[in-house]
């Protein structure tokens, strides 16, 4: 199968869990057999085509003319992979489907869609509606918008969660049999290689302290503010310890001055943004990682936690309330409550047994339902509900159209009946 991925993130650039997901379900379908092209967005001096380990990776500009605000630069963006795709068509690739990811490039797969008879499967990665609890703004309102038309043309609409596939069906009114639950997955090899690193962990925190970690963009449905506010509780009950912001986003200054407004600041480190193997070395000396969303449609990095073998903690919603079960293989609180936040951090730092308990089956929860090679096999499925519909109503349409010929040409000759009668009935009683 021939498949064309549209994304606004494909690595090296990272903005948020798009470009993981997009990487890893490439790679896992080109083990499978399949052709993978990658259109996305150049960032810096990223090469405009790559071979990434088989993945055609095809990198567009945007224009050079400066865009009013960013749904201007996002149709720019959409104007360039359209012109590529067409590119690359017309030199004789053939896409059996269109893998759309997320309303930034919908209006390429539409106008793909129609121009050359390729059926697309969308993953509404996330909702503007879920993000801001409603819209608010005209802004929102053409993305929550443009989110409807990528799920009205798409054949088939991937989810991550339950959660949000009932999200979805009721705010687009989509058929519910048209919305496909599959999960996000990791990289099991994640961690190959690397193992605590104390001289690493001696930069953010002292020996005797136990490290709390966040890792996530710094928005507020995060519930980073929250965690912050839980930080009084769990110091009260375990003074020596410390938590660990990793990460970036337009909540940045405000988070600082809620630490030291709360006078935090000696237990609370911003590290801002971590490149990848960084990153891998964090999880490895935490002792506890958190993630507090209010809104989070699945929440990779709780997986990322638990294949690190982190006790993790995480709120009651979205995709997180799925992936944890509370005192099991994790530990849950209620969202939007830094009390319950704080009873769930001191309980894995006061229980060494359960943060190993719930360390040992997450990591086996991970194993089992979140790696590539089934959710690669979910997702060729849906692929071929997508074609096989596609192709059932191209023989449809093909069918009415002869169908309605033959009832032209029936009502043409029975005119032609018709004249030739009144013709020869004229003709007689001349």
């Amino acid at each position: 199968m021939k498949i064309l991925m549209l994304t606004w993130e494909y690595p090296p650039r990272v903005v948020g869990g798009i470009a993981r997901v997009v990487h890893d379900l490439s790679h896992r379908l080109i083990k499978d057999g399949h052709d993978v092209t990658v259109i996305t967005y150049r960032d810096g001096d990223t090469p405009y085509y790559e071979n990434d380990k088989g993945v055609e990776v095809h990198r567009v500009d945007n224009y050079m003319i400066k865009s009013n605000s960013f749904i201007d630069w996002i149709l720019q963006l959409n104007f360039n992979m359209i012109a590529k795709a067409s590119e690359l068509i017309n030199k004789g690739e053939k896409f059996d489907v269109i893998h759309a990811h997320d309303w930034l490039v919908a209006n390429a797969a539409k106008a793909l869609k129609h121009a050359y008879d390729i059926p697309i499967v969308a993953t509404i990665h996330a909702t503007e509606s879920g993000r801001n609890s409603g819209i608010h703004d005209e802004n929102q309102r053409y993305i929550n918008d443009t989110e409807w038309l990528l799920t009205y043309e798409a054949t088939e609409v991937i989810v991550n969660s339950n959660y949000m596939k009932g999200h979805v069906q009721g705010l687009f009114g989509l058929p519910f049999d048209k919305i496909d639950v599959i999960p996000n997955g990791i990289n099991l090899n994640l961690y190959t290689g690397i193992e605590r690193d104390y001289d690493f962990r001696r930069r953010y925190a002292a020996d005797n302290e136990k490290i709390i970690l966040y890792l996530g963009r710094l928005v507020y449905e995060k519930g980073v503010q929250n965690l912050i506010s839980a930080m009084p509780k769990i110091l009260n009950g375990y003074h020596d310890s410390k938590l660990v912001i990793v990460g970036k986003g337009g909540m940045l200054d405000e988070l600082r001055a809620q630490v030291d407004h709360m006078g935090l600041g000696n237990k609370v480190y911003f590290t801002g943004y971590m490149n990848g193997k960084d990153v891998q070395k964090m999880y490895k000396c935490a002792d506890v990682a958190v993630f507090p969303s209010t809104y989070e449609p699945f929440g990779i990095v709780a997986l990322e936690a638990m294949l690190g073998g982190v006790p993790t903690v995480v709120s009651d919603v979205g995709g997180l309330n799925e992936i944890i079960e509370h005192g099991v293989n994790g530990m849950k609180s209620y969202a939007g409550n830094a009390n319950s936040i704080a009873d769930s951090v001191l309980a894995l730092l006061y229980d060494h047994q359960l943060a190993a308990n719930v360390s040992k089956a997450a990591k086996q929860t991970v194993k089992e339902q979140y790696n590539w090679n089934k959710i690669a096999q979910d997702t060729h499925f849906v692929y071929e509900k997508a074609i096989c519909q596609t192709m059932a109503e191209r023989q449809a349409n093909q069918i009415a159209q002869e169908n309605a010929e033959k009832a032209k040409r029936a009502k043409n000759n029975d005119k032609e009946i018709t004249n030739l009668l009144s013709f020869k009935k004229r003709h007689a009683y001349a």
